[in-house]
């Protein structure tokens, strides 16, 4: 429950209103995290707030969280600049199951800030890319300034052994790419997606039609992970904040077999 004091070695302005810090323990010790699993991050002063880890796991030393700036929290953590400390706690939760998908097809489907989640899971399977078959990441925004890590986008693209698809939901002067929520990317992916691993992370409509569209073609609901995001303040499900239906997210998630919580995303107020 104590924070260790972290320091802001860089901070990169992304798309739109998000901000991805790349922080350091002051005392030294590095601890490794797993794809999918979220930190406690404390603006000294203001408040603590869960943040996704969206830098490489197996990149030691350095973690990098994207924040979105929506209150005031994450706006003083989004106004910090190299040098100044922070609080962290963590990692906490359950990641993402890469295993799982090992001599599969995957399909990535991320919905604005919820690429960054999902980031890692990419860095891990382009690093063991043998083990696993087709891989295609859709990526969806709300305009094409709010697109997350463009370059990245592109370099990955480039590469020939990954499939990426971006689309926006609303046309901006210049853009010439796809116009319309993620989901209607799937199209563009080909496959037996009865043998096909999903990995969905966005805001919460978006991962049901996300869900959705997966099934629809072909996807168990158990071949399905989902990110949660609720409102998690302790983080070792002492305070109940973050308790959805028989679980806490923040122990038993963030991340989800769709089969398991499907009943109760999208049920009003829970």
């Amino acid at each position: 429950m104590i924070p260790r004091v972290h320091r802001v070695r860089e901070r990169i302005q992304e798309q739109g209103d998000s901000v991805t810090l790349v922080i350091e323990p002051t005392d030294g010790e590095w601890k490794p995290f797993e794809s999918g699993q979220f930190n406690m991050l404390w603006a000294f002063g203001v408040g603590e707030v869960p943040i996704s880890i969206s830098g490489d796991p197996s990149e030691p030393g350095r973690v990098y969280h994207t924040i979105h700036d929506v209150g005031a929290a994450t706006h003083a953590l989004c106004s910090l600049t190299p040098g100044e400390e922070l609080g962290v706690r963590g990692p906490f939760g359950r990641p993402w199951d890469v295993n799982a998908a090992k001599g599969r097809d995957v399909v990535l489907l991320a919905g604005g800030i919820g690429l960054a989640p999902l980031r890692p899971v990419v860095y891990e399977m382009l690093a063991r890319r043998a083990e696993f078959g087709h891989i295609a990441l859709l990526v969806g925004a709300r305009t094409p300034g709010d697109l997350l890590f463009p370059d990245e986008l592109k370099a990955w693209r480039e590469r020939g052994d990954i499939q990426v698809e971006t689309t926006v939901d609303r046309y901006e002067l210049g853009w010439s790419g796809h116009v319309g929520v993620v989901t209607t990317l799937m199209p563009l992916v080909a496959g037996d997606m009865a043998q096909t691993m999903g990995f969905v992370c966005g805001p919460e409509i978006m991962m049901r039609f996300g869900a959705r569209s997966l099934m629809d073609r072909g996807v168990s609901e158990d071949d399905i992970q989902v990110s949660l995001e609720r409102n998690m303040q302790c983080a070792v499900e002492q305070c109940g904040h973050c308790q959805f239906g028989e679980f806490f997210v923040c122990s038993d998630g963030p991340v989800f077999r769709w089969g398991r919580v499907a009943p109760m995303v999208g049920v009003r107020e829970l």
